[in-house]
């Protein structure tokens, strides 16, 4: 298995020879959000999927989308089809999900979970649930999306990869995220063999600058406190890891 951290929510997951991407936002500015290392689409390449956790402008950038390979089937939360086929959109295969449910991409099976955000995209009047996915194969990675602790995560063990958020995108992080605590306590939760920190040091409302690695090494820190069992990778913009 290979992973490779593209920045905020965007990793690209290698498993049993099928090529995954995750919430692709790779544009340098999302509304008022900055970026603060650029990526090059082109070098994502094939893709099978695409996990889309939640309707939110920072996981869900149209624009995004329609740079990566259009020949990937799309995974999203139920109620998010419409924006996918809106007028500008290709027509493309697209899978809704609720959490519970399932679906199967080659040899993996995707399993759509709960995540404890709230996920309206309000300026275009789209209500939907945010998800979190579990990625079955001969090893078992977790997406978490945005999420805050909740009792069901102890469901999802025992996992090979957790792939977590620990920050946001500015000064504040308001109730449906974790932080580096919280998301070292759902390590205790989650028992993965491996822990990745995402969602942190690349957007901000701030002018582009480097990224702030503090979040990542915050929850670092946490975990070898909380959950010392658990390996703690943390991501380097666009270097693959190998599991």
């Amino acid at each position: 298995m290979r992973l490779t951290w593209l920045g905020h929510s965007t990793v690209l997951v290698e498993l049993d020879g099928i090529r995954l991407l995750t919430d692709p936002v790779l544009r340098s500015r999302v509304l008022h959000l900055r970026r603060s290392t650029p990526v090059d689409e082109r070098d994502i390449g094939r893709l099978d999927g695409v996990l889309v956790s939640h309707g939110h402008w920072d996981h869900l950038d149209l624009p995004s989308l329609r740079r990566v390979d259009q020949g990937a089937t799309v995974f999203v939360p139920r109620g998010l089809v419409p924006l996918l086929h809106g007028r500008r959109e290709t027509m493309r295969a697209v899978v809704e999900l609720n959490a519970g449910e399932e679906a199967e991409l080659g040899p993996l099976r995707i399993n759509a979970v709960h995540a404890e955000h709230h996920a309206a995209r309000r300026r275009l009047h789209r209500s939907s649930a945010a998800l979190g996915y579990v990625v079955e194969g001969t090893r078992r990675v977790y997406f978490a999306g945005d999420t805050d602790l909740f009792s069901g995560m102890r469901e999802l063990a025992p996992l090979d990869l957790a792939l977590l958020p620990v920050a946001g995108w500015g000064p504040r992080l308001p109730a449906g995220h974790l932080d580096p605590k919280r998301a070292a306590d759902a390590l205790t939760f989650l028992c993965p063999r491996v822990a990745v920190p995402i969602h942190w040091g690349t957007y901000s409302v701030w002018r582009a600058s480097r990224p702030d690695p503090s979040p990542a090494q915050e929850f670092a820190r946490a975990a070898a406190d909380i959950a010392p069992d658990v390996e703690v990778r943390i991501p380097t913009h666009g270097v693959p890891i190998d599991l």
